[in-house]
């Protein structure tokens, strides 16, 4: 059942246009957005929390609330480079809520995060010299402390050093599941999507391409333009491997086998010419012409240890119907 919905949602900042934005998000979900630099995410998390003016319908927990105050729609907005304020210590950041208004249980959801996010140490601090990752666990303190049942995160993992990319993902999701929020998070990284989505909209230029689980979205996508932006490789006519097909399909390089010889069984089999092997840390990349396409394949190097080819020999591939993806 859908706890938050966005029902054609409408949106013009400056020059920029959000156009029908639709989907419908559930109660205690991880919701990713996912889309380039400019594609409109962050103007979608605005138009949430109230923001900006828009068109439309916005409907949370069975209440249309586009007429509320953003104070009123109890929401966490935690920005990408964090707004904390300067002037205030890391104690009152965290408290901040409590100027405007009343918060349940405020003495015990205090110590509870600042606990949980390991925030002893910091409290009578100043923001200006604080790390990174710590100005984002103020961030997230302050809008858990105002008691918010959506949380709204815009590219939490920017600031952050990618040698802890992991360690703080796992953190977003225990603060999620901890605090039982609905989470919207935006950001234009595929593996973090990955890893925290729930489900996935696939926003491009003010609109949503699709939208799904995460292993659907980020496995099926249902057109080229998804497919192209989520990096996906071997995108062919489908002619290729049905002749009365007129429509495009994708393989994943993962998913094509690879022999010397003409021995494979599989669905789908073809003889080719190697253009180009890369050998990369564990795997190799292989380039492999196949009539007017060129097909790019990765294979595991110890599952190939002692075969060499050479450019321009005959290599035989395949792969299986269930592997391929239709766009």
């Amino acid at each position: 059942m859908s706890y938050l919905s966005l029902q054609a949602l409408t949106c013009k900042v400056g020059a920029f246009d959000l156009k029908d934005i639709s989907f419908d998000v559930g109660e205690g979900e991880y919701f990713v957005i996912l889309g380039h630099s400019g594609a409109g995410k962050t103007v979608i998390l605005e138009s949430i929390a109230g923001l900006h003016k828009v068109g439309g319908k916005l409907i949370f927990n069975n209440e249309e609330i586009m007429h509320k105050a953003p104070e009123e729609r109890s929401i966490g907005f935690v920005y990408q480079d964090f707004a904390l304020f300067p002037n205030l210590s890391v104690r009152d950041n965290i408290r901040f809520a409590g100027r405007y208004k009343t918060i349940e249980d405020a003495e015990n959801l205090f110590e509870d995060l600042v606990e949980f996010l390991g925030l002893e140490k910091l409290l009578e601090r100043r923001i200006d010299n604080l790390s990174g990752g710590e100005k984002q666990r103020i961030a997230i303190a302050r809008a858990i402390y105002a008691r918010p049942r959506i949380l709204l995160l815009d590219e939490p993992l920017s600031a952050i050093d990618p040698t802890f990319r992991n360690a703080i993902m796992k953190f977003l999701k225990d603060v999620h599941r901890r605090y039982g929020l609905t989470t919207l998070h935006v950001t234009h990284n595929f593996r973090e999507a990955s890893y925290l989505a729930d489900r996935i909209a696939i926003v491009m230029d003010g609109c949503v391409q699709q939208v799904g689980s995460a292993n659907e979205v980020l496995s099926h996508p249902t057109s080229l333009k998804v497919a192209e932006f989520l990096g996906f490789k071997n995108i062919f006519s489908t002619a290729l491997i049905d002749e009365d097909a007129s429509q495009l399909f994708s393989i994943d390089p993962n998913d094509i086998m690879v022999s010397k010889e003409d021995t494979l069984t599989c669905d789908y089999r073809f003889s080719g010419t190697l253009d180009e092997c890369m050998g990369i840390v564990d795997h190799f990349k292989l380039f492999i012409s196949v009539g007017k396409e060129q097909f790019f394949v990765k294979i595991i190097k110890r599952e190939h240890e002692g075969c060499s080819i050479h450019r321009g020999e005959t290599i035989y591939i395949g792969f299986n119907r269930k592997d391929v993806c239709y766009l």
